[in-house]
């Protein structure tokens, strides 16, 4: 028995940059550049940061959506980083995704019930009617009326659209999904509920989640960890509860300070980072966080920080990529 069901130990994904007449490679983005991640089963990782950190990347990569410049990632046990589209297509049942927007993942042309038999029919899932009737079953597990099955998807609401998404994700009975933004395309009254949907299909399957988001109140709210990112790199990783009370990356800092707070008597002081994130093009040298950090000092802008844990917190797990904690 693996007590991981997930390793990604350095992985990196790099794009090549195509310019000029005669389509030479003029440059490199860093889209990933060294993450290392491990997921046991039946838990939820937060994966948060801005927009272009690295996130959808990261998510896509580990099941093989995108292929790996370098590093390895180990899944159930085996390592898929090398293997051909024929190789995985088996093991594809057992990684499954669900994508930010709820109606560009959704074929307008096939009616629901097309839509969520075609993974059975892909991977030889029982009889004509058995995949009928599990179809009828997983409309009812994501709560769509059974009587959508012959309706397409513009006939549904952004909700019920996602809730069809992950009915499709749950089809083949995965043991781990990548939720890509599930709920930022949705009305906030709606968020809570596909977020309980979820909780509640990961207690009834056993599911293991990797969550991407950037709102921090939403995946403390469903994550076991969280791993804070920032251009292409892990910064800060521990449990939920420790990040929001103990945070240590300056980073970090930030971003809670930025969660609004539900009463306008309580005056939350914000930390203001000032500067735009360095394009993944061109990465800064030593920290990719000096050049917006309060704290940066010459060591910063020399020497890559390694993702470490923190010195007197041998308790708990709790990496931190920054000179000022780590020393």
């Amino acid at each position: 028995m693996f007590k991981y069901l997930l390793e990604a130990s350095n992985i990196k994904i790099h794009f090549p940059v195509y310019g000029g007449i005669l389509r030479r490679k003029v440059g490199t983005v860093y889209a990933v550049d060294g993450v290392s991640l491990k997921v046991k089963k039946g838990e939820t990782i937060g994966l948060v940061g801005e927009s272009g950190c690295g996130k959808t990347t990261i998510g896509r990569a580990l099941i093989r959506l995108y292929n790996l410049t370098d590093g390895k990632v180990i899944f159930d046990g085996k390592n898929i980083s090398r293997l051909s589209n024929r190789e995985i297509r088996p093991l594809r049942r057992n990684m499954q995704m669900i994508f930010q927007d709820p109606f560009e993942s959704l074929d307008a042309r096939q009616t629901i019930g097309d839509m969520l038999e075609e993974p059975l029919i892909i991977h030889k899932y029982g009889s004509s009617q058995t995949r009928r009737k599990e179809v009828l079953n997983l409309l009812s597990r994501v709560g769509i009326p059974q009587g959508a099955v012959t309706r397409f998807p513009h006939e549904f609401s952004g909700g019920q659209r996602q809730r069809i998404g992950i009915a499709r994700s749950i089809a083949l009975k995965p043991k781990l999904i990548v939720c890509d933004e599930p709920v930022s395309a949705l009305d906030v009254s709606i968020q809570s509920q596909i977020l309980n949907l979820l909780l509640d299909l990961q207690t009834e399957m056993n599911l293991t989640y990797i969550f991407i988001a950037h709102d921090l109140a939403v995946v403390k709210h469903i994550s076991d960890n969280i791993a804070v990112m920032y251009l292409g790199k892990i910064v800060e990783y521990t449990d939920a509860d420790t990040i929001y009370e103990k945070p240590l990356h300056p980073y970090t800092k930030a971003l809670i300070s930025a969660i609004p707070v539900p009463d306008p008597s309580v005056r939350n002081k914000r930390i203001v980072l000032y500067g735009d994130v360095p394009s993944p093009l061109n990465p800064p040298s030593g920290c990719c966080f000096h050049t917006r950090c309060p704290f940066v000092f010459d060591r910063c802008i020399v020497d890559e920080p390694e993702l470490c844990q923190k010195p007197g917190a041998e308790d708990k797990e709790h990496l931190a990529a920054c000179h000022l904690v780590n020393g």
